[in-house]
């Protein structure tokens, strides 16, 4: 596909859908209501809300907020990956979010969330895999921090969200995303085993707590 003003088309056509779809269900309630992430409905065979409640948003800052971390990411993992990778890491991160989700609520049948945050996210680690070095701005600290040490401090931060049930936020969902973009890059670019030990390894760490933590009763 082309671009425009350096953006893939790509991504061009996965932020209008966010938008739409956003949009569509601000104004429609029954239209939210329906094709919102929800346990009870997933495990009565609604399975089609995994992956719709991705195109869904809170509201308008919700939707700005993920949209804007798209659009700064997203070229960066197409540049490595290519198009079709690019679309495996966004569809696999967002399942794998509305998975872990439904794993750690299973039982809350009346659980529900919306936000494409997994896909998100899979991107975001995505291109920290890739490009380790990057810098990242944050809207609140003056000076650019390094997209690992990002990675990292944003997976431990989930970690606490998740075990103490830190503001109406899917934790899990952005965990299940960015363990998403994590192994299917590293399916897809396997030579950063090589190039990359040390990243793919300090990576893999918070990742290791969770389910380390969560064996130990404690998440």
């Amino acid at each position: 596909m082309g671009s425009l003003g350096g953006l893939s088309l790509f991504t061009i056509i996965i932020i209008a859908a966010n938008v739409i779809i956003s949009y569509k269900g601000f104004e429609d309630y029954g239209f939210f209501e329906r094709y919102k992430f929800n346990v009870g409905g997933v495990r009565r065979g609604e399975q089609f809300r995994m992956f719709s409640s991705g195109f869904l948003h809170a509201d308008t800052t919700h939707l700005l907020f993920n949209m804007m971390t798209l659009f700064f990411f997203a070229n960066a993992v197409i540049g490595d990956l290519g198009e079709l990778g690019f679309l495996v890491v966004y569809v696999g991160s967002l399942a794998l979010g509305s998975l872990l989700s439904l794993y750690f609520h299973k039982n809350e049948y009346h659980y529900s969330a919306v936000g494409a945050s997994g896909a998100v996210m899979g991107i975001l680690y995505a291109s920290i895999l890739l490009e380790p070095q990057r810098g990242i701005y944050m809207f609140f600290i003056p000076f650019e921090i390094p997209g690992y040490i990002f990675g990292i401090m944003y997976l431990l931060y989930s970690i606490y969200g998740m075990k103490n049930r830190v503001g109406n936020i899917g934790h899990d969902a952005h965990f299940g995303g960015a363990i998403g973009g994590y192994v299917i890059t590293l399916i897809l670019q396997p030579s950063l085993f090589e190039t990359d030990l040390l990243m793919v390894g300090l990576l893999a760490v918070p990742i290791i707590i969770l389910f380390v933590m969560h064996k130990l009763g404690k998440i």
